[in-house]
């Protein structure tokens, strides 16, 4: 009989290339069973790539809305105006964004500057020290059945899709995360954002033909 992938990894000691300290945690969820922890293993970075078109088409757009609408109201260039930018940390981002381009001989424009921001800066631009911001401006970008909504409607569930996000982009487990709502709360954002959007998300997702039918078992 022809040997699984995962009996081929086994007896080529995978357990040291993924390090045992990371792939421990799988074999705990399969009860102690290495097989089944490397079947979770593939599980999960499966998942991981299946979220990645919902989560690329959420960042892109949250961050091309929320720079259409600063630049309509203010410039192109309002990413480096100190007054809207009063975090320190969204500005050592900036300047940090800045010398990427400078090293990569990249010239400095707010296309460009726009595009090296990560997801995380975007979000911040919903905290509560932008509350005013919101109200002025950016309350624009997201609508639900013709209305407006709060700030705080959207700043919620885009900090757990962060978190995901942010766990996806170390390749940590996620296994253990209610994947299925954050799926679909990532399509439902995207459509506050942009119907057109979601419908590409939507149509591109595989993320509902990789989980499992049946859900996912882990023992505790």
């Amino acid at each position: 009989m022809q040997k699984t992938i995962i009996e081929i990894a086994i007896e080529g000691g995978i357990q040291s290339v993924l390090s045992t300290e990371r792939i421990q945690r799988y074999i705990n969820w399969a009860s102690g069973n290495l097989e089944d922890g490397l079947h979770l293993y593939a599980l999960n970075t499966r998942l991981s790539e299946a979220l990645y078109t919902p989560l690329q088409m959420l960042e892109i757009t949250l961050r091309n809305k929320i720079h259409s609408t600063m630049s309509h109201h203010f410039s192109e260039n309002w990413l480096e105006n100190d007054n809207i930018i009063t975090a320190s940390n969204q500005r050592d981002r900036i300047e940090k964004a800045k010398s990427d381009l400078s090293s990569e001989r990249k010239e400095n424009t707010p296309h460009q500057l726009v595009t090296k921001l990560m997801f995380g800066f975007w979000t911040t631009m919903l905290n509560t020290e932008y509350n005013q911001l919101w109200q002025k401006y950016l309350y624009t970008i997201a609508t639900e059945n013709g209305r407006t909504l709060s700030r705080k409607q959207l700043a919620t569930p885009l900090s757990k899709i962060r978190t995901l996000r942010n766990r996806i982009a170390h390749h940590e487990p996620i296994l253990h995360w209610n994947l299925i709502d954050h799926h679909k709360q990532i399509l439902e954002i995207t459509r506050w954002l942009s119907p057109v959007a979601h419908e590409w998300s939507q149509h591109h997702s595989r993320f509902l033909q990789v989980y499992p039918i049946h859900g996912i078992q882990l023992s505790r």
